[in-house]
């Protein structure tokens, strides 16, 4: 943690190192995430060369839906619930793929926050499904009279 207020200025709250996908996740204050990642990523990247592992900077939130919006930013999520240690995530259909991930890396990004602060132990993201229904209603896939 050293190494990144060296490089960046800025101090982390805490850092999550994910050995699976070979990173480190810096929590940082939300006033400290701009300068923490400088312009252009500069910050951020000059800590990955010094750590010799990916950086990604995500903004603390002490709150369980606050942590996980803040996880899967720029995703537009729509609802967070945590049923039985498991956290459901809505987001709308065209987010979905962004909210996985390259090979699911977001999603277990998102996994491993969840699992330090709240004891999360499954993730689920869920697209929007009302949309889906609104869609085939008015192309008249719902309509009574062919819906069994």
């Amino acid at each position: 943690m050293s190494l990144f207020y060296s490089a960046t200025g800025k101090a982390a709250k805490d850092c999550v190192i994910d050995d699976e996908n070979n990173r480190i996740i810096f929590l940082v204050d939300p006033a400290d995430v701009p300068m923490a990642i400088g312009k252009g990523g500069v910050n951020a990247k000059r800590a990955s060369a010094l750590l010799g592992k990916s950086v990604e900077v995500v903004e603390y939130s002490p709150f369980f839906e606050g942590l996980t919006r803040n996880a899967l930013a720029p995703v537009r999520v729509l609802s967070v619930k945590e049923e039985n240690g498991k956290a459901v995530v809505k987001v709308r259909d065209e987010d979905r793929g962004l909210a996985i991930g390259s090979g699911g890396k977001t999603a277990a990004k998102l996994k491993l926050l969840l699992s330090r602060y709240f004891g999360i132990k499954e993730v689920v993201i869920r697209r929007r499904v009302r949309w889906i229904r609104q869609r085939l209603n008015a192309l008249g896939f719902l309509n009574p009279r062919y819906v069994r």
